[in-house]
């Protein structure tokens, strides 16, 4: 079985991943301009952005909703080169695909964000 590749954009050398997150991470991305992920808290010693769209919505609907009351799905693009340094890591089926960006190289991969971070899907508790 061949693992699928990250979707790459050959024209400005970037790769598109996605990020579910709650409302307190996604105010602080707003924060920053849309440029860049926040530090991790003590407990959170691994940034996991996801290489498809569908795995990033069933945890932001799934995971985030319930604990938070919303989830959103984020889409951002980061220099493919620099991303050679991190192994794609399956975590379940063969589309469960993640990067795993160790909390103290955080700071240097905002660096390499390309463009906004965008809210693409959002997700609310049902009144």
């Amino acid at each position: 079985m061949t693992e699928p590749e990250p979707e790459t954009n050959p024209e400005s050398g970037t790769t598109t991943l996605w990020r579910p997150t709650g409302p307190e991470e996604l105010a602080l991305v707003e924060a920053s301009g849309w440029t860049a992920w926040p530090p991790r808290l003590p407990e959170q010693p691994i940034f996991y952005p996801v290489l498809n769209e569908d795995y990033a919505v069933r945890i932001a609907r799934d995971w985030n909703v319930p604990a938070s009351g919303s989830g959103y799905v984020t889409r951002f693009e980061v220099d493919t080169a620099f991303l050679a340094r991190y192994p794609v890591r399956q975590a379940g089926g063969e589309t469960i695909l993640e990067l795993w960006v160790p909390a103290e190289e955080l700071t240097e991969f905002n660096r390499h964000i390309v463009g906004r971070i965008e809210v693409v899907r959002e997700f609310h508790t049902q009144a």
